[in-house]
């Protein structure tokens, strides 16, 4: 008979304390937004606590709100969603009364996009629960730092699309 081996730790003990390696993702800038996206994005929706409004709405109204008449286009390009994507987020939109779409009257192809009365009290509602979701982090940085992470961030986003202008 063949003695049944013991487990030396618990699972729990079993746990990695401290950091980890990153292996082949350590010089990944991708990975390192995604991972704080990730957190940051399932903290929200848990804030949020909806399940009718779907991930990348805040985004998409936010921008709506800010350029009146901004294409569906833009908006995808300026959100990182694809076409599809962007008409999904903005047809659940438009069905809780948040956006309108209109025809443009230069390019009847191109939908302008507008916030409504009812979408910029829940951009509001939503904005004040991002910056609750957001806090904790923020602590890490001082305002001069967070100053140059914005900097940073918006240029690689704009280095994104080089290639496609040429």
């Amino acid at each position: 008979m063949t003695a049944k081996a013991e487990p030396i730790a618990s699972v729990e003990d079993d746990e990695p304390r401290g950091e980890i390696s990153l292996g082949v993702l350590d010089d990944l800038v991708g990975f390192r937004i995604r991972r704080i996206q990730n957190h940051l994005s399932r903290a929200f929706n848990a804030l949020l606590d909806r399940e009718e409004i779907r991930p990348g709405a805040f985004s998409a109204l936010a921008l709506i709100a800010a350029n009146p008449g901004l294409s569906q286009k833009t908006l995808a390009r300026e959100v990182g969603f694809d076409k599809a994507t962007i008409v999904a987020i903005l047809d659940n939109m438009e069905r809780l009364g948040w956006t309108m779409r209109q025809r443009s009257k230069t390019d009847r192809r191109r939908h302008l996009l507008f916030a409504t009365p009812v979408g910029l009290k829940a951009l509001e509602e939503m904005r004040a629960l991002a910056h609750v979701n957001e806090s904790s982090i923020k602590t890490a940085l001082t305002d001069q730092e967070h100053q140059v992470l914005h900097t940073l961030l918006d240029k690689l986003y704009k280095r994104c699309f080089v290639d496609s202008e040429q």
